[in-house]
């Protein structure tokens, strides 16, 4: 979404008119689900995808028509067993698309591109809301910015989660979806999987923190897809970062005596993943080390997740690195489920 905001405010700068078209509702085996977004200029799709096939070239000749009408509108494709015939598709559902025609140097638009950018800068968490009425107006809702781009009310807050929503009232109808969270992973350890590990992340959408106590390691040209890389002292992790509910932990330094002062410390943080590289053998080891030494809990215990990811046969460090972020993936998919 942050590339997104970035063409809007180019494109709509320049004197384009532009529609945004949104998945808003989905069942069935569709695609991409609620939130899935693309861009369509004149000249066709610009950026982004709602699932590609038949459904979004049909999406594009839709959005092509939005612009030469100048009028938002929203559309169903319901995909019984003729349509997915028809449409090429292998499986039945359901999807409901809004097209938002955004004019050029459309104020609001534009004003809640601005905004966007600087909370994507903070890494604080943000809402876009979009006008599912003929208006199409977008907005966005952070808690500094408060509401841009649309009048904003306690309702319109009060829905803010980690779950897709869609607000109707008597005189309004909004779809709210969270595209930014304050939550990061914390990477302990710059070797050779977490070097494949942040650049996966990265792309899928978490916020990485890689620290280490290397100078060598703890630095950019290591971990060029970290927002942040940190050179700490393993053993006083909280001088350095304050570790919230929201967050992951990745532990994964050189050797199992530095990942177990750093379990150690995690296991007291609110993090809703603590994943720790190594052997269910060694496991059983660096448990008992946190029992005896460092009073840790059976209960503490149960936060952390260890062997770290999938059980895919990963071996290389590479191969390692998809099995967590697999395994991340699939987390952050129930948390936002449960909203």
């Amino acid at each position: 979404m942050r590339e997104m905001f970035r063409i809007i405010k180019e494109r709509l700068s320049a004197g384009e008119d532009l529609v945004l078209v949104t998945v808003v509702a989905s069942s069935g085996s569709t695609p991409r689900g609620a939130g899935a977004r693309m861009i369509v200029g004149r000249e066709g799709r610009i950026c982004g995808t709602i699932g590609g096939g038949a459904v979004e070239y049909r999406s594009q000749q839709i959005a092509a028509a939005v612009l030469e009408e100048r009028s938002s509108k929203e559309h169903d494709f319901s995909l019984t067993a003729q349509d997915v015939q028809k449409l090429g598709m292998i499986c039945g559902g359901a999807v409901k698309v809004y097209f938002s025609f955004l004019p050029a140097y459309d104020e609001s638009a534009l004003r809640a591109a601005d905004n966007a950018e600087a909370v994507f800068a903070k890494g604080q968490d943000m809402w876009m809301l979009s006008d599912l009425s003929d208006e199409g107006r977008i907005g966005i809702y952070s808690e500094e910015t408060g509401f841009l781009g649309m009048e904003g009310c306690e309702l319109l807050r009060s829905a803010m989660g980690r779950q897709p929503r869609r607000i109707t009232t008597e005189t309004s109808d909004i779809y709210i979806e969270q595209i930014n969270s304050a939550g990061k992973v914390y990477v302990f350890g710059c070797g050779h999987v977490a070097q494949e590990l942040v650049p996966v992340l990265q792309h899928v959408g978490f916020r990485c923190v890689a620290m280490d106590d290397r100078p060598e390691f703890a630095s950019r040209e290591v971990m060029p897809s970290a927002e942040e890389v940190l050179l700490i002292d393993f053993e006083r992790i909280s001088d350095y970062i304050t570790v919230t509910e929201e967050d992951y932990v990745c532990v994964m330094t050189r050797g199992h005596g530095f990942d177990t002062v750093v379990q150690a410390q995690m296991v007291k943080t609110p993090a809703c993943y603590i994943g720790v590289i190594g052997s269910r053998a060694k496991k059983a080891g660096v448990f008992r080390r946190l029992r005896e030494e460092f009073g840790c809990t059976e209960a503490e215990l149960e936060k952390i997740t260890s062997p770290i990811g999938l059980s895919i046969g990963a071996e290389t460090p590479a191969e390692i690195a998809v099995s967590i972020a697999g395994q991340m993936i699939e987390l952050r998919a129930r948390r936002n489920k449960r909203g």
